[in-house]
């Protein structure tokens, strides 16, 4: 299996560098011939590297340990539920998963682009293919070959970092890479488009499934990672502005930017430039975050080691950005706008200004990201930037693109009139004022919380008027009830009424984020029956008593598990259970060091966060952190519905076919329809 997979490596390099020869020649000479073979270039690198797959996959459930990335990244009592993560789990892995899944998408892209787009499809190939090909490189010519055999076979293998044996880690890292992938198909058609200077709204229509597939592949990565941090970490939070966290975040804000600022283009003409440069730009930023991942200039725990595959990336980024620039700034003089911003109180300018505050937010993340790099290469010494930097500069960026967010949707195009806006902004406004006021009657006094949640109910506001009168202008014309309305709205403008949901989302992470604001926390260190109190945000009191501890051995662990009983304001809600893991291998030996369990009990106002530290001299008596984090239900909660949003704006069709929609009202008493045969 492992000389299979290596030979179809070589073959996806040879037919990789041909599909991308033949689509970019193929497409600037006009030859049918040659942008037919670029497209079987696609079919048959895809069936190469599947091949590959399929050979490392056998080579990781028949533990076959000759091969290197089966023995450092497996060993014979890993769950089999891990074996399917351990292909993605190490670097070599992660490569081949990368192109097989970029190559799957260019074929796909071959088979099911529409007609009306074929122009695009042999640069499109050509790119693909081209990308493919640098990761298919990559493996064979720096050390990551996921086929690389051992001088001899060990008995068994290292096993799996304990703190990817867990359920988000199987999900986590391929939504994460799919969200990565997906952004070459964007970044094809739009180096397609400035190839054929075809740079009308046709190529954004061509990509605009694409668009949305990766960024809610890239939404799900980012939530199920913060849940991974806040259950597996141990360290109280699911956001730490961690290096690898905000390069993964960067594409995410650069393609939010796109998706606001296309529709300017498809209505009014504008903004050509602006997603030219976006989609070029989440692209090399997707580049980027594989660098930094990959490279071992930063240190996180997200990252693999040190490697010299995190060169050929660097000169991969610079020779793409290099390249794209070039491409970019020939064309510009084709990208003049069709229309001028006619106002300053409009809706193409609340998109402008939507935009620059991702772009700002974006920018102030990529240079805090670099500034430890920097710095170092300047100076000599690493400065790091913390969570202060990042908090001080992006929560002001974030709580007024949460305003944009409502403000948006109540401003006319081109031109908003004064007694228009004074109608369409009563409710929202009348809706955030009221909000902070409950908030300061309550007792609530921290600036940065009162501001998301008076902003988010002015959003919600909005949203909920956008909905009610679709809903009553549907129930006055064609008399549907309420409910059935609203589901209408849904159903036949799926992109609109999809995106307002995204928007309810976006309310309930922000809202659900201030909760950090109120989060306590203490430690402690207690015998078995022995107690430690914290007084919650919510106004309780919570009360945690040590029961004891308990040892003994599991599949591929020893376990050191402490209970608690837990009391809020003297009454018991339950017991939490947390645990320190010392992974071993099928001979019993120590592999990795000792990992915790986070002990939660969430609710929808609190969530109870308990840390084992440790056994002191190995007696019952343990150290215990205590946290008490607000309203982390719903950043999962929040996620849910956003996830449920991007899908209602994906789904397709969304007009009704002839004949199913509802009947025209009645034609009244008192006039006359003529109807004019044409000669």
């Amino acid at each position: 299996m492992t000389l299979l997979g290596s030979l179809s490596l070589w073959l996806a390099l040879l037919v990789g560098l041909w599909g991308a020869i033949t689509g970019f020649v193929g497409g600037a000479q006009q030859r049918t011939d040659l942008q037919q073979s670029a497209r079987h270039a696609t079919f048959v690198l895809f069936g190469a590297l599947l091949v590959a797959v399929i050979s490392l996959e056998v080579a990781i459930f028949r533990h076959d340990f000759s091969v290197q990335y089966v023995a450092s990244r497996t060993s014979r009592n890993l769950p089999t539920f891990y074996l399917w993560s351990a292909l993605y789990s190490g670097q070599e892995g992660s490569l081949l998963f990368w192109a097989a899944v970029l190559s799957l998408f260019g074929a796909m892209t071959q088979l099911l682009t529409s007609r009306r787009h074929r122009a695009y499809l042999p640069y499109v190939a050509a790119v693909t293919s081209l990308v493919a090909t640098f990761f298919v490189s990559v493996m064979l010519f720096a050390p990551a070959n996921p086929f690389q055999r051992l001088p001899f076979t060990p008995l068994d293998g290292s096993g799996m970092n304990p703190q990817l044996q867990n359920p988000g880690m199987v999900f986590h890292p391929p939504m994460l890479y799919l969200g990565y992938i997906s952004i070459t198909i964007p970044f094809a058609f739009a180096v397609a488009a400035l190839l054929t200077k075809k740079l009308d709204a046709d190529w954004l229509v061509a990509v605009r499934k694409w668009t949305i597939v990766s960024w809610l592949f890239l939404s799900i990565g980012l939530l199920i990672g913060m849940w991974w941090a806040y259950v597996e970490l141990g360290w109280g939070g699911y956001w730490a502005w961690d290096p690898v966290e905000n390069a993964a975040l960067l594409p995410w804000l650069v393609m939010t930017a796109f998706l606001h600022s296309v529709m300017i283009q498809e209505k009014r003409g504008m903004l050509k430039k602006w997603n030219l440069a976006l989609v070029i730009g989440a692209w090399l930023l997707s580049i980027f975050g594989t660098f930094l991942t990959r490279s071992g200039v930063i240190s996180s725990v997200h990252s693999f080691t040190q490697s010299p595959v995190g060169y050929f990336f660097l000169f991969f980024l610079l020779a793409a950005a290099v390249a794209s620039i070039i491409l970019y700034v020939n064309r510009l003089p084709l990208l003049e706008a069709e229309a001028t911003l006619e106002s300053v109180i409009s809706r193409e300018a609340s998109f402008l200004f939507n935009n620059l505050l991702l772009i700002g937010i974006a920018f102030s993340v990529l240079w805090g990201t670099l500034f430890p790099i920097l710095s170092e290469a300047v100076k000599g010494t690493k400065v790091t930037v913390g969570p202060p930097f990042f908090n001080q500069v992006n929560i002001p960026l974030g709580l007024a693109l949460l305003a944009m967010t409502g403000v948006g949707p109540l401003i006319a195009w081109r031109r908003a009139s004064i007694p228009n806006l004074r109608r369409q902004f009563a409710v929202p406004a009348t809706t955030g004022v009221f909000v902070l006021l409950i908030l300061l009657v309550a007792g609530m006094r921290d600036i940065g919380a009162l501001m998301a949640f008076s902003i988010g109910g002015f959003v919600f506001g909005t949203v909920v008027q956008e909905f009610a009168r679709g809903a009553r202008a549907r129930h006055r014309q064609y008399g549907e009830p309420i409910p059935v309305a609203l589901v209408q709205l849904l159903s036949r403008n799926r992109r609109r009424y999809g995106g307002y949901i995204v928007h309810v989302a976006i309310v309930l992470l922000f809202v659900a984020f201030s909760g950090m604001a109120f989060k306590r926390e203490t430690e402690a260190t207690l015998r078995p029956g022995e107690t430690a109190t914290l007084q919650g945000p919510d106004g309780h009191q919570y009360s945690f008593t040590h029961l004891g501890i308990s040892q003994y051995n599991a599949l591929n662990r020893q376990v050191t598990a402490a209970l608690l009983d837990v009391r809020r304001d003297g009454k018991a809600i339950g017991r939490l259970r947390t645990e320190k893991r010392q992974h071993v291998d099928a001979l019993g030996n120590r592999t990795f060091e000792p990992s915790t369990e986070v002990g939660i009990m969430s609710g929808l106002r609190v969530d109870l966060y308990v840390v084992l530290a440790g056994l002191v001299n190995g007696t019952e008596q343990a150290v215990f952190r205590f946290t008490i984090n607000p309203l982390v239900w719903w950043v999962w909660f929040g996620g849910f519905v956003l996830v449920i949003g991007g899908l209602i704006v994906l789904w397709p069709g969304g007009g009704a076919p002839p004949g199913t929609g509802p009947r025209p009202p009645r034609t009244q008493a008192g006039y006359v329809v003529k109807l004019e045969a044409e000669r």
